[in-house]
């Protein structure tokens, strides 16, 4: 008689347990601050380089995609001041994510990871039945560098700016870490063109670092899945060595390069996020008296109290539950003690971020 197919698949598999997403309504009227995604459409370019790369009759798509996507990699190059080779292209930042999991990790070989942070970490080292070394943070949210110098893990993930508390680090901490560290860092900078500084400028000296880029936040193009790797060129050919010859289609590949060619137009729409960002920071940590973490991120990361002053898990259930009878759309994160009391909401439109605050005033009435 034949297996079941779930019992042919691997114990490791069978005992997994999925990554997920946040969601994503059906309909029309939803304020959606759940995800992250950009509130502004990506540059004009991006969709006119879209219906020049398919063109009339749409033959070019027979067509497999550039390989190695090697004009991004050379725009990408030049942008951050470095050489195509220190470049890897991938189906979205996630993409680069698992592949270094896939190099690096192993039954016998752990990788380490802060906690809080990206919850997909761990869902990736699971599926390589990988061991999970996770260095937590403290409410402070301060790098905790004695354990991240402490640790035998050969590949060890550092989301900056955090998530999902939204918390930068500065250079010369990361610089810091690389120092104390013994194996590769990742350095997890899907929201770095929302912060003050980066750790790009570290590549150059520094082989045991990677950084990880996604088009998705700043660039708006998250329905186009587009990431990208910088880190030393031996790294970078691992990453070769494994990922899927045409990782990233061309349509995609065409859209990536036309967005990094209008920097001015990103430059515009990061200065409206963070302004945002900032204003609806400073109304809750006055106005709502609430504690909320300086982000350097697209997001906020806040503790709501309701009418009688009290805060924690059952206050923030209840918080995003009158939201989305509102049909407004935050995210929680109920698993871990240090985030469970929290929201954390994407920055929107001042409209959008408008209606919330009408809505979180109405919940706050009580």
């Amino acid at each position: 008689m034949p297996s079941e197919p779930e019992d042919l698949a691997l114990p490791h598999i069978r005992g997994l347990s999925a990554y997920t997403p946040g969601r994503q309504p059906e309909g029309e009227g939803w304020v959606k601050l759940n995800t992250n995604e950009c509130p502004y459409p990506p540059s004009p370019r991006v969709a006119e380089a879209i219906l020049a790369e398919v063109g009339r009759d749409g033959a070019a798509l027979r067509l497999y995609p550039n390989p190695p996507a090697a004009p991004l990699r050379d725009a990408l190059a030049r942008l951050h001041g470095l050489a195509p080779g220190n470049v890897c292209i991938g189906n979205g930042s996630d993409d680069l994510l698992n592949l270094l999991v896939r190099a690096y990790c192993a039954p016998q070989e752990s990788a380490g990871f802060t906690v809080p942070s990206y919850s997909l970490y761990p869902v990736l080292v699971g599926i390589q039945d990988g061991r999970c070394e996770a260095i937590e943070f403290d409410r402070s949210m301060r790098l905790p560098l004695a354990r991240i110098a402490a640790s035998q893990s050969r590949v060890l993930f550092l989301t900056s700016p955090n998530a999902p508390t939204g918390v930068g680090f500065a250079t010369a901490e990361i610089e810091g870490v690389l120092d104390a560290y013994g194996g590769l860092l990742v350095v997890d900078e899907a929201y770095a063109p929302f912060a003050g500084e980066d750790a790009v400028s570290l590549v150059p000296r520094h082989p045991n670092l990677v950084i990880t880029r996604t088009f998705s936040k700043a660039f708006a193009l998250a329905g186009l899945r587009v990431g990208y790797a910088l880190g030393h060129p031996a790294t970078i050919a691992v990453l070769d060595r494994i990922r899927d010859s045409y990782n990233v289609n061309r349509l995609s590949q065409a859209a990536a390069l036309a967005a990094v060619g209008d920097t001015e137009y990103y430059r515009g729409v990061i200065a409206r996020v963070r302004a945002t960002r900032d204003d609806f920071a400073r109304l809750l940590t006055g106005r709502r008296n609430w504690h909320t973490y300086p982000s350097s991120a697209n997001f906020l990361f806040t503790e709501p109290r309701d009418h009688a002053g009290k805060a924690g898990p059952e206050t923030a259930a209840s918080a995003a539950a009158f939201l989305e009878s509102r049909r407004i759309l935050v995210r929680r994160f109920p698993s871990h003690a240090l985030t469970a009391g929290f929201l954390r909401i994407s920055v929107g439109t001042n409209e959008e971020m408008l209606a919330l605050d009408r809505a979180l005033d109405a919940w706050s009435a009580g």
